[in-house]
């Protein structure tokens, strides 16, 4: 398969509601890509805050290859592949609401929360009164999707799970999430979708705790959807583990398929496996599905992570990868152009990304990329930055959180064109291979003792 050939480059239908479900089918070929438009529509779909709805619009090389849809939460339609933005207690980690509206709209709308974040303040029946969420937040016109691992702060600990459920290291601790409990929380946050409770395990684990995980990942999707019935909350999608096994991954996948969800989260990466093992694993897992129901994977941050997510049929992403880069002062700098990563003079290591925090930029009066439309391109320049970051001012993450996070949307949508064009595969390959040009002419940099900081 083409995800193969890439990646040696860089080394029963849904449904929380109860009740009958309304399906349909249309597959066309043109111009050699398959066309498959899917819809799965709850009866209840009229409402529109329950609304959910899945079409894949395009898909190239059939089964299990990169693909265009669009998904209508509650009312908003979504272009898929999308990102979600990464938030803490519902709010990105630096962004104020009133700053949400300068993002690309709609992609901007679409926020991933974790429930163990509100596991320890106040009163489930306190943010229930409230009206969830969005209501709490003043976000009425986003939409969340609910993740028990953040990649951040609630982070899986297999040695703590059990078979009441899974473990996660948190700031206060580690904490105990019991199916029940889990899903009180969500019918307090009231998310549009959530992922049931999985027992991630880290690559090295034995084949026997493979097994065990996902046993217990099965077994918790089942408790879910069970309680799910008295609490009926928004759209749920099924955990698919099986760490870098990949017959586990398949025993799971396919365990999950004949529950009764509305789409999928392939959890468990980014705990040691290889970017190798990857394509494989992922092929696997979506090979199995069906082709109408919406693919969410968490762990994968790095844009050529994301572009082999998408190479195997994954429609979500997590965001994770713009909080570590916005911490550490990294600005996303790649051009987004349709043929994929360009060689660009203004770039660190890896041609994607500078260091604001480097005394290079300290009087640079230009904005991070010329012609940027994001809030902080249009109104700041490097050195107003620089200087931020030297005074450890909180601002400086604001701006540059506001910018990388237009950076990657925006990267998203051309993703999306090239998928729309039949070109996603050379998009792929151009991007990759360069990044590697720039690694390697920066290890030749520093063979030579020339300074690569910039």
């Amino acid at each position: 398969m083409a995800i193969h050939m890439i990646s040696q480059c860089i080394c029963a239908c849904s449904c929380p509601w109860r009740g009958t479900l309304v399906s349909k089918t249309l597959r066309t070929k043109k111009r050699g890509k398959v066309t498959v438009e899917n819809s799965v529509i709850s009866p209840n779909s009229s409402m529109d805050s329950t609304k959910f709805n899945f079409v894949v619009k395009t898909q190239t090389n059939g089964c299990g290859g990169a693909r265009t849809g669009q998904l209508e939460v509650g009312g908003t339609s979504f272009e898929t592949p999308a990102l979600l933005i990464s938030t803490r207690k519902g709010l990105p980690a630096f962004i104020s609401p009133d700053l949400l509206s300068s993002l690309p709209m709609p992609d901007s709308c679409f926020l991933q929360c974790s429930p163990i974040h509100f596991s320890e303040v106040m009163s489930l029946k306190t943010i229930s009164e409230l009206g969830g969420l969005q209501k709490m937040l003043g976000l009425k016109d986003h939409k969340f999707m609910a993740v028990p691992r953040d990649s951040i702060i609630s982070l899986p600990e297999y040695q703590g799970t059990n078979k009441t459920g899974p473990s996660f290291d948190t700031p206060s601790g580690r904490v105990l999430m019991k199916p029940l409990q889990y899903v009180e929380l969500i019918h307090s946050l009231k998310p549009n979708i959530w992922v049931t409770l999985a027992d991630e395990v880290p690559a090295w684990v034995s084949e026997k705790r493979n097994r065990l995980s996902v046993d217990r990942s099965v077994k918790w999707l089942d408790e879910c959807l069970e309680l799910n019935l008295r609490f009926n909350t928004g759209a749920v999608f099924g955990s698919i583990v099986g760490g870098s096994n990949i017959e586990d991954r398949k025993r799971c996948a396919l365990e999950v398929s004949k529950r009764e969800v509305s789409g999928f989260c392939i959890s468990g990466f980014g705990l040691g496996e290889s970017i190798d093992q990857r394509p494989a694993i992922l092929d696997a897992v979506t090979g199995g599905l069906p082709e109408d129901k919406p693919r969410y994977v968490s762990g994968l941050g790095l844009p050529e992570e994301v572009l082999q997510g998408i190479a195997a049929g994954i429609d979500l992403f997590d965001s994770t990868y713009i909080y570590h880069l916005t911490t550490g002062g990294f600005a996303l700098t790649f051009p987004l152009n349709e043929t994929g990563l360009s060689a660009c003079g203004d770039s660190d290591q890896d041609g994607t990304k500078i260091n604001l925090k480097a005394t290079l930029y300290r009087k640079d009066t230009s904005p991070i990329i010329e012609g940027c439309k994001c809030y902080t391109c249009q109104n700041h320049t490097k050195a107003y930055l620089n200087h931020l970051f030297n005074v450890h001012e909180m601002l400086a993450q604001i701006l540059l959180e506001i910018h990388n996070t237009h950076h990657y949307l925006l990267f998203f949508r051309i993703v999306r064109e090239s998928i729309n064009r039949g070109d996603f595969f050379n998009f792929f390959r151009n991007f990759v291979e360069t990044r590697r040009s720039h690694l390697a002419a920066d290890t030749e940099k520093l063979k030579l003792g020339l300074d690569t900081s910039k």
